[in-house]
């Protein structure tokens, strides 16, 4: 079973997400467990404030480096040598094969990030920063919902039938295929003639094909790379 600790000031943002589709999947088969820890329980502060403002002056607040270190220590009193994962937009970006070999990890942490940033120190504390592109979101809590979705689904038994993992864009370079199903014809528009062939050997030629026509019309830069 793999376990997902995250460490976040909103843990209310993860209720509804966490209880539908693949998630939820993966969680009521006891292939994943994700456990929301508020970061505020891990505040000194009588009002359990988590941020203030930055030194040198500057707009937005920070969050403090106290209650991160308190909340990744007691995790790692329990789970000895579990890997710890700041969210941030200097992190490595995410891709396929890194949400590939984090579904080999048996637990991690993410810490989710807000507000104008974290307390530079917070970055000794962790083993590596992911992000998951060039564009801001209102924090952390949005971006390890994507992690969280992609590593699960790649978790065995998590989805029905793994070959629907195996095939999907990004796991062998290319994007996907072309995907039809009923009607045959809608509006003029036809289902082409060999996926109705029943020819396995012509079926698997055209998807391969239409991978390699599609990945080099719309990311060439898959192919180049």
């Amino acid at each position: 079973m793999m376990k997902i600790f995250i460490v976040t000031g909103f843990p209310e943002f993860f209720k509804s997400p966490v209880e539908t589709s693949i998630l939820k999947n993966s969680i009521q088969k006891g292939k994943v467990t994700v456990e929301i820890l508020n970061l505020r329980d891990f505040s000194n502060d009588k009002h359990k404030r988590i941020d203030d403002y930055p030194f040198g002056g500057g707009a937005g607040m920070v969050l403090m480096v106290e209650p991160i270190y308190k909340a990744i220590t007691a995790i790692k009193e329990k789970n000895k040598g579990i890997k710890t994962i700041l969210l941030s937009p200097q992190g490595e970006l995410f891709s396929q094969s890194k949400a590939r070999r984090l579904s080999k990890e048996e637990k991690f942490i993410l810490i989710c990030g807000h507000y104008r940033g974290i307390d530079e120190r917070v970055r000794q504390f962790v083993d590596e920063e992911i992000s998951i592109g060039d564009y801001i979101v209102s924090g952390g809590e949005a971006a390890s919902l994507v992690i969280l979705d992609a590593v699960a689904r790649l978790v065995p038994d998590v989805i029905g039938n793994s070959e629907s993992a195996d095939g999907d864009s990004f796991e062998k370079g290319l994007l996907d295929h072309p995907h039809y199903t009923k009607p045959r014809d809608f509006m003029g528009s036809q289902v082409p003639e060999v996926l109705l062939s029943g020819n396995h050997k012509e079926i698997d030629k055209w998807k391969k094909k239409m991978a390699v026509d599609k990945t080099r019309e719309k990311r060439r830069d898959l192919l180049e790379s």
